[in-house]
């Protein structure tokens, strides 16, 4: 099943469960699909499950600066409420992949550009960010290109 179409049947599930915060996280992160879709190539387009994947874990981030951001003002019920709604879109992520394995896959795509120094770095990103496939954040695999070339 494509991830829309997840979508859509979460969407369904949580209208006849009558959960309202779930259904407000799936309206938006249909909204923000569609959206994209849009954006990318006009009203009828299909998006692929990778370009949900990148809405979703666009709107992660998001929910991510928010709690930051209330619980950097003290306000924690604000902040709890972006946590329930990050939880719920990590459920249509991928499994991150393992600091070790993240290392590995790095190694790999060093390998592949022929990489010898820093400047080198965004080559590298571009191949471990497709080797990756979505499932390490983009921060992290920096870090680690960063520790790896000389």
């Amino acid at each position: 099943m494509s991830l829309v179409a997840k979508i859509d049947t979460d969407l369904k599930a949580a209208m006849i469960a009558r959960d309202a915060e779930k259904l407000s996280v799936l309206r938006m992160l249909k909204s923000a699909v569609k959206y994209a879709a849009i954006e990318k190539g006009g009203a009828d387009s299909v998006p692929t499950d990778l370009e949900v994947l990148s809405v979703v874990r666009k709107e992660a981030k998001k929910r991510e600066d928010s709690i930051a951001g209330y619980t950097q003002g003290g306000r924690t019920d604000l902040a709890d409420k972006e946590r329930k709604e990050l939880d719920f879109l990590k459920t249509f992520l991928p499994a991150q992949l393992t600091p070790e394995k993240m290392e590995e896959l790095v190694k790999k795509a060093i390998a592949e550009v022929g990489a010898t120094s820093k400047a080198q770095m965004g080559a590298v990103m571009k191949a471990a960010q497709v080797m990756a496939a979505g499932q390490a954040d983009g921060k992290t695999l920096s870090q680690i290109v960063q520790r790896l070339l000389p």
